[in-house]
């Protein structure tokens, strides 16, 4: 055998590791064959680099009666500077879960074509689909691998949501996984944010959230969630109707990962806006209407 092994191997060309090693884990694979195309095995600046690299900041996500929603705003932050207005920070992980980043955008991108590859990975080696659970548990490992970074200041910090196939009957289908920079992993009732924003984000999700909702009800609810973090956090962009950007968002089903088109974001927030900048009127009227009696 292993003469047959060593003759394979010389004919190929490939290294043992490409032919001997047999595994679901895509990450195990690498760390093996090729350890210096991993994030968490680069070299770590010994300075703090935070403030020298583009970062994504809000990501937001909602369960309702059909499956969950994650939205991401398009701004990414250098410091005091804007680096980008037009980054996309939400992403398929596979046909049934979704990721979205904040933190460190490079490193943030680069985890997230590693996660997509290792998750496409098992389900050829295996045959079958990893669980919700145990893909958010990958993602827990490969954010562990990265604390070195994050201690230097370029720190990941995910959102993983999607459809549990295996969801019990009468439980909800859609949930929604936070993480922390050492790789701690966190199931979420109902809504979570994550990034620069996420308080803001946070305190209007507790206001227009509630169970049950429909998938037009929820999409305003994660589309309202971003205006009001952009309102208030200087890193989070809100829709801007002139250059037409408008939050990434992403429907995990039944059917599986579908964006929303940048039509139908945009008539959301075009709606919210335009409710809003009429409240705005007419409190201005009322107020000059007191201003004149007295």
């Amino acid at each position: 055998m292993d003469g047959l092994t060593q003759s394979h191997t010389g004919r190929s060309g490939f290294p043992p590791a490409y032919l001997d090693r047999v595994g679901s884990s895509f990450t195990d694979f690498l760390a093996q064959a090729a350890p210096d195309l991993l994030p968490s095995r680069r070299p770590v600046p010994s300075v703090q680099a935070g403030d020298l690299t583009p970062h994504g900041t809000t990501i937001v996500a909602v369960t309702y009666a059909g499956g969950v929603l994650m939205g991401g705003d398009r701004r990414a932050t250098m410091g005091n500077l804007i680096s980008s207005r037009d980054i996309e920070k939400v992403y398929p992980a596979d046909s049934w879960s979704v990721i979205g980043i904040a933190g460190a955008a490079g490193i943030a991108i680069e985890m997230v074509r590693l996660y997509q590859v290792e998750l496409e990975h098992y389900e050829k080696i295996e045959g079958l689909t990893l669980s919700l659970d145990g893909k958010a548990n990958r993602l827990a490992q490969m954010i562990r691998g990265n604390l070195g970074a994050a201690l230097q200041g370029l720190a990941v910090v995910p959102m993983f949501a999607g459809f549990d196939l295996d969801a019990a009957e009468g439980a909800t289908p859609g949930r929604i996984f936070s993480y922390d920079v050492t790789g701690g992993n966190y199931e979420e009732r109902g809504y979570a944010a994550v990034g620069s924003g996420s308080l803001f984000a946070k305190n209007s999700l507790k206001k227009t959230w509630r169970s049950g909702l429909d998938a037009g009800a929820a999409t305003r609810t994660v589309v309202e969630a971003l205006y009001d973090a952009a309102d208030d956090d200087s890193a989070t962009g809100g829709p801007d109707p002139v250059r037409r950007l408008y939050p990434i968002v992403y429907r995990v089903d039944a059917e599986g990962a579908v964006r929303l088109t940048d039509a139908e974001v945009a008539e959301v927030a075009d709606t919210i806006i335009g409710e809003r900048a009429a409240a705005e009127r007419q409190d201005l009227t009322e107020a000059t209407q007191r201003g004149s009696r007295s």
